[in-house]
């Protein structure tokens, strides 16, 4: 790993901070419990920010049901124009929206700018061409007693609560935000409280694009605001990125009300390399994947297969990869791996390392934190000799810490990636025929094919414990949904 220095010049605090919530089309200070974003980077406060009370989120949600149920919400034209104006406005405000997310989330800069900021963009304006399709589907003629017609058409689910994660605080706002309101639906928006300032000046660009009020809501705060939330008799669906276990919890809280919800939640995502692959060219290309973000994606395919007759090749190819790889300042174009979100998070990150070098484990390239004055930072760590069913294979760490299993078969490798709680996405490297012919049997949402291929319409989601329903292109909006099937007689 090679430590890129911190640039004292970039690792300030911006004087650009937008601390407001936007409830009912109003922005306003939070008159809960105030809290510190700190830049992972530094170590330094970045802004204090005072959250939502529990009288503010019923505000919210008062102010998104009103906005539902007003006529001219269930335009789509309108509704599709807000969006490309809301679009254009975050386009406009690209420099200081990665100056926030650098600063926040400690993202890579050359990361952040693309998928952190022109990803929201293209997702944005690609919701709203969905706002203006027609999904009815008319089911035609029936011979029954009485001969029918019939129609099956979709009515928005109505008041949205979305809670999104730290990692990619403006990508998730723009991924739940745009698909509800192409659906039709109003949104309460609580983003992590670690992570909180991109998201809020979302909130300002809202307003300006000229969102009516209380379609899209903004707040702030951490446990308490978000339990309110998700546990409101006012909300009708319920839209979560981060944990599985917190996405348990939010389950929990649905149940008295039997909120629907869509939870994208955690991964152990395998990366399979099919028998014979070219470990020259891709070795690096697997090890970065992973590592972007200092491994903060719920995606990153952690857990490596590499057949027998290659492992130890692999190996060595991995301590040349690793070694490459610039771990620092984030606003260095150059640096790939990040800090970690929190000094308590790396620590939780250690202690699984630590923990499965005592159970027989050994660091093959890597380890140890980077050589830098400040900032929650760790080298990239690959460790082998652990076993499948080791602590530290069976749980999401979300962080800069890559795993290296042999296996003798494709059938082992299939069965190896398939045995987790998790079924969030896989990767397959090899002959591309061979790994479309193994997709089918993985059971995760999402197969990658020779590296990360991103679409507007694909969809995002996971098996098993990796979540509930769906994000992300057409089926992302058609989760803000409802079926509503209509019939009625004719001669």
């Amino acid at each position: 790993m090679t430590p890129a220095p911190l640039t004292e010049t970039h690792a300030v605090p911006t004087p650009h901070l937008h601390t407001d919530l936007l409830i009912g089309g109003r922005s306003e200070p939070g008159q809960g419990e105030r809290f510190v974003v700190d830049n992972p980077a530094t170590e330094r406060v970045v802004a204090t920010v005072p959250g939502a009370s529990t009288v503010q989120v019923d505000a919210a949600l008062a102010a998104a049901r009103r906005a539902f149920e007003s006529s001219s919400w269930r335009d789509p034209g309108l509704r599709r124009d807000c969006l490309l104006a809301l679009a254009s406005l975050v386009e406009r405000d690209r420099d200081l929206l990665t100056h926030l997310l650098v600063s926040e989330v400690g993202t890579p800069v050359a990361l952040c700018e693309t998928l952190q900021v022109n990803e929201p963009i293209a997702m944005l304006r690609d919701y709203a061409e969905r706002t203006m399709g027609d999904r009815t589907r008319h089911l035609g003629r029936s011979n029954g007693t009485p001969p029918s017609d019939a129609l099956i058409r979709y009515e928005p689910s109505g008041v949205v609560a979305a809670v999104t994660a730290y990692n990619y605080p403006l990508l998730f706002a723009a991924l739940k935000v745009g698909a509800a309101v192409a659906a039709g639906c109003t949104v309460v928006l609580l983003p992590s409280y670690q992570t909180p300032l991109s998201t809020l000046h979302f909130g300002m660009l809202c307003s300006e694009a000229g969102l009516p009020a209380g379609t899209v809501n903004v707040l702030a705060g951490s446990t308490t605001v978000a339990r309110a939330l998700t546990s409101h008799p006012n909300v009708d669906k319920i839209s979560f990125t981060g944990s599985t276990d917190v996405g348990r919890k939010i389950l929990a809280q649905a149940a008295p009300e039997l909120t629907r919800s869509v939870l994208e939640l955690g991964g152990k995502s395998p990366s399979i390399l099919l028998p014979g692959v070219e470990l020259e060219q891709l070795t690096t290309a697997v090890h970065a994947r992973y590592l972007r973000n200092a491994g903060q994606g719920c995606s990153s395919p952690t857990r490596i297969l590499v057949h027998r007759g290659q492992f130890d090749e692999f190996l060595r190819l991995t301590e040349a990869a690793v070694a490459s790889i610039k771990v620092g300042d984030p606003w260095d174009p150059d640096t790939v791996a990040g800090p970690l979100i929190s000094a308590a998070h790396r620590t939780r990150v250690e202690g699984y390392v630590e923990r499965a070098l005592a159970d027989g484990g050994r660091v093959i390239a890597g380890g140890g934190r980077p050589d830098l004055p400040h900032g929650w930072y760790l080298n990239p760590t690959v460790i082998a000799g652990v076993s499948n069913q080791s602590e530290i294979a069976r749980t999401e760490l979300f962080g800069p810490v890559g795993l290296v299993f042999p296996y003798d078969s494709v059938e082992e490798a299939v069965a190896m990636a398939n045995d987790s709680e998790y079924g969030l996405s896989a990767t397959i490297y090899g002959d591309p025929a061979a790994a479309r012919t193994l997709a089918p049997r993985l059971r995760v949402g999402t197969v990658m094919i020779n590296g990360w291929i991103g679409r507007r319409d694909q969809s995002s989601g996971g098996f098993k414990a990796s979540g509930m329903g769906r994000e992300a292109g057409e089926e992302g909006v058609r989760e803000f949904l409802e079926a509503q099937y209509v019939a009625w007689p004719i001669d």
